[in-house]
């Protein structure tokens, strides 16, 4: 990628998260605002879980600062923040973008599920009637689940290590997902068409698997939304490749989302 001139004028955008090392986003969107015309850039921004809810408010007051990409583990913290939340997010309860109007409001909404569906769908994967487990009840989790619930997926298990967590989150997202059921329930993947990991567990040089899947059939479709270089996959993904089976990437997911971020940007 060549150097994209920097002035007084460039506007900025911003990834945040902890840790922030993992993201790619910088790059992708700085070069789609340069193919759009448009002069702006993404830069990464990490901040410490103990210091967001310090932080995020001040930098929402930054004049130049036009929009902000959310990633773990400060997708509640955004929606709090945002003056606008759209009904996708509310129903979510998380968010992973905020944007700026012209009357200096915030405005939020959630992409990672619509994403991944779209991964998905870009790889031939036919949803409707399956039945799917997702590991990982925080933001990236729920929003996950509502869309493979709008995509026609017939069942969905939720898993995680908080059990309340996933009680809560299957209860809610149950009693707004028309025609999908939504439980709570163990990291079994005997029954499941579909295994996700919306949780952070591959984020660190050397985690493991998310749970302790000894095998997958090759039929099952396994992802993950964990972003890693291409050729260093996560355990899980490593896994199921290993056994034969499909798989989604975090790549896939992130890039799945792009379009429909850069249009909430105002962008495309």
């Amino acid at each position: 990628m060549t150097s994209l001139p920097i002035t007084g004028r460039t506007r900025m955008y911003g990834i945040i998260g902890d840790p922030i090392v993992q993201v790619r986003s910088p790059e992708v969107y700085t070069r789609k605002f340069a193919d759009a015309g448009v002069d702006a850039v993404l830069v990464p921004l990490h901040i410490g879980a103990d210091e967001i809810d310090a932080v995020l408010p001040a930098l929402l007051r930054l004049k130049n600062l036009d929009g902000l990409l959310v990633t773990s583990p400060f997708k509640t913290n955004a929606l709090a923040i945002a003056d606008e939340v759209h009904s996708r997010g509310r129903r979510i309860g998380a968010v992973n973008a905020l944007r700026r109007d012209e009357q200096n409001r915030w405005h939020a909404d959630m992409f990672d599920g619509e994403g991944f569906v779209r991964g998905l769908l870009a790889k031939g994967h036919a949803l409707k009637e399956k039945r799917a487990l997702v590991i990982g009840c925080g933001g990236a989790g729920a929003a996950i689940a509502v869309s493979l619930a709008d995509a026609g997926v017939a069942h969905i298990t939720l898993c995680d290590l908080d059990r309340e967590k996933a009680r809560a989150l299957a209860s809610q997202l149950d009693a707004s997902c028309d025609g999908c059921t939504i439980v709570p329930g163990d990291a079994n993947a005997d029954d499941a068409d579909l295994i996700v990991n919306a949780s952070v567990v591959g984020m660190k040089p050397g985690d493991g698997m998310p749970a302790p899947f000894e095998s997958f059939r090759s039929a099952q479709i396994v992802g993950d939304v964990v972003l890693r270089p291409p050729g260093e996959p996560t355990a899980l993904i490593a896994k199921a490749i290993e056994c034969g089976c499909p798989v989604v990437t975090g790549i896939d997911m992130h890039s799945g989302q792009i379009d429909a971020i850069l249009e909430f940007f105002r962008i495309a």
